[in-house]
């Protein structure tokens, strides 16, 4: 009995041993290697905006644990500051072509009630004058000869404010606006959602905000655009010392060569000798145009003024004052429905998208590195799209324009089928 019990103890005693090292055995895991994977732009993006990033991501506690490693963490945390001021740029920015939008619609209202509001006042005090003209004496002669001559007058001076300030230039002012501001909102968007966005990303959106506030102003008085300047000028909404593209080194060429260098160098020479001398030409035309209009609106109703001033008096008198007053209201209607200072702005604003055009491709092809440059490929597809053309009928172009070159014959052909 006595060696039963001691083999049972040493039957247990093994048992328990044996039990103590198979739990021991599965308790002690081999040490797993350090595991890094990137998680999601968007979640990161989130949580940066929620200020939780750093309470988030875990370091390494134990071997059992997932880990991130830390220059991830820290490139990460580096990109933080630049991805919340680019969303703070493109809410800023949202709200500027919204600001814009609605204050475009105020102005185009603005040149329906005024152009309605002096013609309607210039052809009542037409009709007065020659109602006065027609006979009668005393009282009522008066009255509506001083009725017709402060009509006259008040017409005079709706129209000098109206031509000085040209609301249908001012509304395409802001529709313009609207348009680039929506088109910034566009490409702040696509840096966040497709680059790790950087300090030069950040820098380079406020700079244009800050050339579109510039160039497109919203008060009506002080620092405005010049509606009648001494010389045409080209529209400028971008920044001068404006980064076309974004600096970051590719492998190879980018599709680059000396063809497609070539051929961007002859679009340039098409833009200038045709698209951008043409508008220029026309710009400078309404601009002319639109001076003589404005002057000779209000001048023509201050004569009718004075002329039914004189009404009863001779015949003259009443014939210049009605002449005046209904060719003063040809001329208004003539400049503000037709919107000759829209289409002033508008020659303005496509002179400076040529511009524009010109300085990117330059821009792109004074880049010494290769590497640093857009992709060739997609860089002329957007040459060829801005243009309104296919990618074939850009080729075709240009070597129409290097032939002509060579043969000494004027190219007759537009870079651009848009405008």
């Amino acid at each position: 009995m006595a060696s039963l019990q001691t083999s049972g103890l040493l039957f247990s005693s093994s048992s328990s041993t044996t039990s103590s090292k198979r739990i021991n055995a599965a308790i002690s895991v081999p040490k797993l290697p350090k595991i890094r994977f990137p998680l999601p732009r968007n979640s990161i993006k989130e949580m940066i905006l929620r200020g939780s990033f750093s309470n988030t991501v875990p370091l390494e506690k134990n071997a059992a644990t997932t880990t991130i490693d830390e220059p991830f963490i820290n490139s990460t945390a580096a990109s933080a500051k630049e991805i919340s001021q680019l969303y703070a740029i493109l809410e800023t920015v949202a709200d500027r072509a919204e600001m814009h939008k609605n204050v475009g619609e105020q102005r185009d209202n603005w040149n329906k009630l005024l152009l309605n509001s002096i013609n309607m006042i210039t052809l009542t005090a037409t009709t007065m004058a020659g109602v006065a003209a027609t006979g009668g004496a005393g009282a009522p002669l008066l009255a509506l000869r001083l009725s017709s001559t402060l009509l006259f007058t008040a017409a005079t001076g709706m129209s000098f404010i109206m031509n000085k300030i040209q609301p249908s230039q001012l509304a395409e002012e802001q529709r313009n606006a609207t348009k680039l501001f929506r088109q910034l909102q566009s490409k702040v968007q696509t840096t966040l959602d497709l680059y790790d966005p950087a300090e030069l990303d950040a820098k380079d959106a406020m700079d244009n905000v800050l050339a579109l506030d510039k160039a497109y102003p919203l008060p009506l008085l002080g620092k405005v655009i010049e509606k009648f300047p001494a010389k045409f000028e080209p529209a400028v909404w971008w920044p001068k010392s404006h980064d076309f593209q974004r600096k970051r080194k590719r492998p190879g060429k980018n599709e680059w060569s000396e063809e497609l260098e070539a051929e961007m160098r002859e679009v340039i020479e098409v833009i200038k000798g045709k698209d951008t001398e043409d508008y220029m030409r026309l710009g400078n035309l309404a601009l002319k145009i639109n001076k003589i209009l404005a002057i000779s609106g209000p001048l023509l109703t201050g004569i009718a003024a004075a002329g039914s001033a004189f009404v009863g008096n001779g015949s003259w008198a009443a014939i210049v004052a009605v002449a005046a007053g209904a060719l003063a209201t040809t001329v208004n209607t003539f400049e503000h429905a037709g919107q000759v200072g829209m289409v002033v702005e508008m020659y303005r604003n496509c002179a400076g998208f040529f511009s524009l055009m010109e300085e990117s491709i330059e821009s792109a092809l004074e880049e010494t590195e290769l590497e640093r440059r857009e992709d060739g490929e997609m860089f002329e597809m957007k040459v060829a799209l801005q243009l309104g053309r296919s990618l074939s009928e850009l080729r075709e172009l240009t070597q129409n324009s290097s032939s002509s070159r060579i043969y000494g014959i004027e190219v007759d052909e537009f870079a651009s089928k848009l405008f």
